[in-house]
């Protein structure tokens, strides 16, 4: 039995009975042995499959995604460097200076930029070929980050082909 400190007052004596009480009776009772936890279901050949399979499709998604990201990154690239030499050689032609073409600026700047668009373009597509196929195998939304980024990406690159095309920008 515990020994007990308790503050003086008319309500700790009742208080202390009762607590010694029940102590007793927990001491009095047999002890229940704690319940045994049911062991583990092994799984069976088809669960350990299909796990695999949908973590195959999940590596394949991101594969999927890093590989749309390098042709962003590639086009993105391409359509920034082709409209800064539009735009360079278009400020030295401002100023006098000499060009074998006049439109060679034009020309530069419509060759990299359209060349970036088109490659975003073909990632975008191959990307979304990939996506319909993986999804014969497992449910999820096509409307990805990465995918979203290479359309925006895309128009963008769209918008400056059509800005040097136009002479807007």
């Amino acid at each position: 039995m515990r020994a007990w400190i308790w503050p003086q007052g008319p309500w700790t004596q009742a208080t202390q009975a009762c607590i010694v009480a029940a102590e007793l009776l927990l001491n009095d009772m047999p002890s229940i042995p704690p319940p045994v936890p049911a062991a583990p279901r092994e799984k069976t050949s088809n669960e350990l499959a299909q796990e695999r399979t949908d973590l195959a499709v999940d590596r394949t998604l991101m594969a999927a995604d890093r590989s749309l990201m390098a042709w962003v990154r590639t086009g993105l690239s391409m359509i920034s460097f082709g409209f800064t030499i539009y735009k360079i050689i278009e400020g030295f032609q401002e100023q006098g200076g000499h060009a074998h073409n006049v439109n060679m600026a034009r020309n530069v700047g419509l060759f990299l930029t359209g060349l970036g668009t088109v490659a975003i373009l073909i990632g975008t597509i191959e990307y979304w070929y990939r996506l319909k196929g993986l999804r014969q195998s497992k449910v999820f939304r096509l409307w990805q980050p990465s995918f979203v980024i290479a359309v925006v990406m895309s128009v963008a690159g769209l918008l400056m082909f059509l800005g040097i095309v136009f002479q807007f920008l």
